[in-house]
């Protein structure tokens, strides 16, 4: 058994219009949400084995915070440039490419496309994935490269506000 969170980035900031939309930072809600929602995730006992993250600074941003809750480091995260503005096929490459030794993964990246991913999965149904949701799935698969074939169980949907 195999599982994929997947998590929109934090709440970036639109202080600085001379940023382009992959450089926008975290704005102050967004790095309080980060750690609470990771910190949501510990209290389900989950253990992240890798995290991969889209390239754009308010994902990696969000990525990082979640990576220091578990006690890792920021460097551990794995840099997954197309998932920067992805659809579904982007998510199924970056899956298929995880490490074989993780048992459970964590995405961030972007709306539109991470709704649009989250909906494809399983019979449940989103309008719209918030800042900081978490998106979860378990697969009964060995190899990631299965994950994409393979029939997902709907594991849970939290987002910052539903608490």
């Amino acid at each position: 058994m195999k599982s994929v969170i997947i998590i929109r980035h934090a709440k970036s900031s639109w202080d600085h219009s001379d940023l382009s939309d992959f450089d926008r930072p975290l704005n102050e809600r967004g790095k309080e949400d980060a750690p609470k929602m990771a910190n949501r995730l510990l209290e389900r006992n989950i253990k992240i084995d890798a995290f991969i993250s889209s390239s754009a600074k308010r994902a990696r941003k969000t990525a990082a915070l979640f990576i220091k809750e578990f006690g890792g480091h920021k460097e551990d995260i794995i840099l997954v440039p197309e998932l920067y503005l992805a659809g579904p096929d982007a998510f199924y490459t970056a899956i298929a490419q995880a490490p074989e030794k993780a048992n459970t993964i964590a995405l961030f990246a972007h709306n539109p496309g991470i709704t649009e991913f989250a909906n494809e999965l399983t019979d449940v149904r989103i309008d719209d994935m918030p800042t900081c949701a978490v998106f979860a799935v378990k697969a009964d698969i060995d190899h990631w490269s299965a994950f994409r074939d393979a029939e997902k169980q709907y594991w849970f949907f939290d987002y910052p506000k539903a608490k």
